[in-house]
């Protein structure tokens, strides 16, 4: 186990910690702890690029730890009434339509290969910077609730065109393969 792929696993191990002090409505610990996370996502990438140790583990590992991360925070926050409803569904809901759609492609055994656009790592990058925001928030009663209000918006419209844009390319290369198009 080499040291990005360490410090994948220790993001997923801060997952249970972190839904457990916002469960418990320590905010400014959960914020803390959630920016422990996300300095451990950027280091692993970092570090495995940096030093060539970029390994097939990793590249499967890294986006489930970001996965676990996001829907856990979502829906605890979604929970607590921190975050609507139907933005926690839509969040969800397209993590689910990727994951099936890479789960049918193996259980199918077709040869498609699903790269993380532009756009899909703006709404990574977006859905991190509102649950930090709300975190940060609640815990530091910094007074960013018209930003995080926009931001409700923007990860909304992003993950929309996403999950838009990761099912397109998956039935583009799907259909190629079965002579459909």
């Amino acid at each position: 186990m080499n040291i990005p792929n360490s410090l994948t696993l220790l993001r997923m191990l801060l997952v249970p910690a972190i839904i457990w002090l916002i469960l418990s409505n320590q905010m400014y610990p959960a914020f803390i702890v959630f920016l422990l996370a996300g300095v451990t996502d950027a280091l692993d990438g970092f570090i495995a690029k940096q030093f060539d140790m970029v390994t097939p583990l990793g590249t499967y590992l890294d986006p489930l730890a970001d996965k676990i991360l996001l829907v856990s925070i979502y829906v605890t926050l979604g929970i607590q009434a921190d975050l609507p409803s139907w933005l926690v569904i839509l969040v969800v809901s397209r993590d689910f339509l990727i994951v099936g759609g890479i789960l049918l492609t193996f259980l199918l055994s077709l040869n498609v290969t699903i790269l993380p656009s532009k756009l899909s790592k703006l709404n990574t990058f977006c859905q991190i910077l509102l649950a930090a925001c709300v975190l940060a928030d609640a815990g530091l009663e910094i007074g960013v609730g018209s930003i995080v209000a926009g931001l409700v918006y923007v990860v909304a419209l992003t993950t929309i065109l996403s999950g838009i844009a990761y099912t397109l390319q998956w039935f583009r290369q799907n259909g190629t393969q079965t002579g459909t198009k």
